[in-house]
């Protein structure tokens, strides 16, 4: 029996069976392991790309290992999310597992830092760290400097490895304007998915406010826990917040769409996936889940930036047929396709793309992202559920008044944000097969 994995994130987005092939290594040239995982990777490409066909030719002896062989054998053109990772940071990775102080740093548009989001059990929220505190110094170095230049290097040389019992000691300029220093200890712990979620009583009635950083296992506990808030206030529209989200467990997916869309839709048709030809048989629809405690809305909005991605996007996407969706913030990342994610002897798992999503109105293809009803730049110098915070408060005023508040010349501008240790990679889902 096989298993599956199925991911939608930016970074990888679906699903892996063990593939382990009996190499006879000739006696006088040995093959080496990352010569025995290129080839492994060649042959899944061959079988399970969805742009099988369109593929450069290569020839696999040229390459040393598995992820020079997948830079050459991408479809460029829109593949921008294959990828070759390490095993044992897939494992720590898929089950949540965070090393650091658990917290995303950025610079604002008076280029000040900022901390952009922090998670709960970080060792900074007990001392009551939130999103929009400016940090002025990391270990005595004036931050902003450091963010102007985008030198992520000498970044990570200031805040250290990711590993447990690494000191900073941050200044920080408090919301009041006071100076606060807090010395901190980097640990390990499970980081919470949700990140944020309240109630907003508006002119229309009362809507639920959703912060989401990404698609995970223990977000499904996490969920059942804010829709039970939301099912108890009764509340008639949502608010999701995305703009971090690249994405994630397919049945974390079905399982907020089925919230959203309400018992009516339970077991019915939610998006379809379709693989190239030679994989047609694959073909599947997937179904809403049953959830327990959905809401009824007529309206979802989403507040978006180019980091959501892939489960964020498909949400989005998915629910389009069924609900009024618009999104709030800047134009999403476009990511319509999805992996399938394949162990190699405990060193690899290699994501290749190997299906594209569509929702029940046959909609795709969506890789320019979806574009915003009204640009807005994240405002990280506000804390979640604050009013003043610009992407929330333009999400309410179009709840309220069905319109955006004006319309805005789109001036997009790169945020720069860092986040502790490499982007992770989206846990995965695992199915029989």
């Amino acid at each position: 029996m096989k298993r599956f994995l199925i991911i939608l994130s930016a970074f990888s987005l679906f699903a892996f069976s063990s593939c382990e092939k009996n190499v006879e290594p000739s006696p006088e040239e040995p093959q080496t392991a990352d010569e025995i995982a290129r080839d492994d990777l060649y042959d899944l490409m061959l079988t399970y790309y969805l742009w099988d066909k369109l593929m450069p030719a290569v020839r696999k002896e040229d390459y040393t290992g598995p992820r020079e062989l997948l830079k050459a054998m991408r479809y460029k053109e829109l593949d921008r999310w294959s990828a070759v990772q390490d095993y044992d940071d897939y494992l720590a990775q898929s089950q949540a597992i965070f090393v650091g102080h658990g917290i995303r740093i950025g610079l604002d548009e008076t280029d000040k830092t900022r901390i952009v989001q922090i998670y709960n059990k970080s060792p900074m929220y007990a001392y009551g760290v939130r999103r929009g505190w400016i940090i002025k110094k990391l270990n005595g170095t004036d931050l902003a400097p450091v963010f102007i230049a985008g030198d992520g290097d000498a970044y990570n040389q200031l805040i250290g490895p990711s590993e447990a019992g690494i000191t900073n000691t941050f200044l920080f300029e408090t919301p009041d304007g006071k100076d606060s220093t807090i010395t901190t200890t980097k640990s390990t712990f499970i980081l919470n998915t949700v990140i944020h979620y309240d109630t907003l009583v508006l002119k229309t009635g009362v809507t639920g406010h959703l912060v989401l950083e990404q698609f995970e296992q223990p977000s499904n506990a996490e969920l059942q826990t804010a829709f039970t808030f939301f099912k108890q206030h009764n509340i008639n529209n949502i608010i999701v917040d995305l703009r971090y989200n690249l994405g994630g467990d397919l049945t974390v997916l079905q399982n907020l769409a089925a919230y959203i869309a309400g018992s009516s839709r339970f077991g019915k048709p939610f998006l379809f996936f379709k693989h190239n030809e030679q994989l047609s048989s694959r073909n599947k629809t997937y179904n809403f889940n049953t959830v327990t405690a959905p809401v009824t809305v007529s309206k979802m909005i989403a507040i978006t930036t180019r980091s959501t991605a892939s489960a964020s996007e498909d949400l989005i996407n998915g629910l389009k047929p069924f609900i009024e969706v618009r999104t709030i913030g800047d134009t999403t990342n476009g990511k319509p396709v999805g992996m399938y994610g394949f162990e190699h002897k405990n060193a690899y798992m290699f994501w290749p793309i190997a299906f594209e999503l569509e929702n029940t109105l046959g909609q795709g293809d969506f890789y320019d992202g979806f574009f915003p009803e009204k640009y807005v730049p994240d405002d990280i110098t506000h804390d979640w559920g604050d009013r003043k915070e610009a992407c929330l408060k333009e999400a309410i005023y179009y709840l309220e008044n069905g319109t955006v508040s004006s319309k805005s010349t789109y001036n997009y501008h790169r945020s720069i944000q860092f986040s502790e240790g490499p982007e992770r990679m989206k846990s995965a889902y695992i199915i029989d097969k």
